[in-house]
C-alpha cells in the first residue's frame, strides 16, 4: 500500500498525511538502530502497521476525552490515533528506547500525547475512555493490564489475529466482559475486540 492508497482509504487530508509521513521516516531511520518493527515488515508499512491503527479510529466512542495505549513500541496504534484527531492519548511502553523514540515522533508530528515509561501494571491508573493495544499479550492477561487504566463505561479496543476466539474463552474463565467484534481491514484472519463492562470475576 502506498501513502496515497492509505489517505484514500482512511480519507485522511493533506496536512495530516504529512505529518504521518513524517513519522514514516523517522520510524525507517530509526529502524536501523533499534527493532522498532519486525524488520520484513517495514515495505508494507503503510497496511501492515498505519491502516491497523487507522482502523480504529470509528470505533471510539463518541465523546470520549482520553485514550490509553498499552505496549506502544512504535507508536502503533496510539501515535496514529492521535495524529489523526483522538485526544488526550496516552502512550505506555516500558522499554526506554522505544519511549525515547515515541517522545521523538510524538515533537516531530505535533501529537497530543503523554509517554509514560513504565509497565502498564505499575502505572498510577489513567482514567481512560478507551484504552487499545496492539500484539502485547493474551486477553487474559492484557485485561488484568488494562482494567485499572479504564474509565467507568470505558471500552477495551484489542487487535488480535486468528487465536481471538480461544483467549477469548479463556479470559471469561476469570473476567466478566460484553464483547463485540469488529473484522480487521489488514489481515483476513484479524479482528478487533470490543471489550466493555470489565470486570474481574467468574460469570
Amino acid at each position: 500500500m502506498s501513502p496515497g492508497e492509505f489517505q484514500a482509504a482512511i480519507g485522511a487530508d493533506a496536512a495530516t498525511m504529512a505529518r504521518l509521513t513524517a513519522y514514516a521516516e523517522l520510524l525507517a531511520k530509526w529502524q536501523a538502530r533499534i527493532n522498532l518493527i519486525g524488520p520484513d515488515t517495514l515495505p508494507d508499512l503503510w497496511h501492515r502497521h498505519m491502516l491497523d491503527s487507522a482502523q480504529l479510529l470509528p470505533l471510539l466512542p463518541p465523546g470520549a476525552k482520553r485514550l490509553a495505549d498499552l505496549g506502544s513500541g512504535a507508536g502503533f496504534p496510539g501515535l496514529v490515533l492521535a495524529i489523526l484527531g483522538a485526544p488526550d492519548v496516552h502512550l505506555v511502553e516500558s522499554d526506554a528506547r522505544k519511549a525515547a523514540f515515541l517522545r521523538e515522533a510524538a515533537r516531530l508530528t505535533a501529537a497530543p500525547v503523554t509517554v509514560h515509561v513504565a509497565r502498564a501494571e505499575a502505572l498510577a491508573p489513567l482514567a481512560a475512555d478507551v484504552v487499545t493495544a496492539r500484539a502485547l499479550a493474551p486477553l487474559g492477561k492484557l485485561l488484568g493490564w488494562a482494567a485499572p487504566h479504564l474509565a467507568p463505561g470505558g471500552v477495551c479496543l484489542f487487535l488480535k489475529g486468528k487465536g481471538s476466539e480461544d483467549e477469548l474463552t479463556e479470559a471469561r474463565k476469570e473476567w466478566i466482559i460484553t464483547c463485540d467484534r469488529a473484522a480487521s481491514r489488514t489481515d483476513p484472519a484479524g479482528v478487533i475486540l470490543q471489550l466493555r463492562e470489565v470486570c474481574r470475576g467468574r460469570p
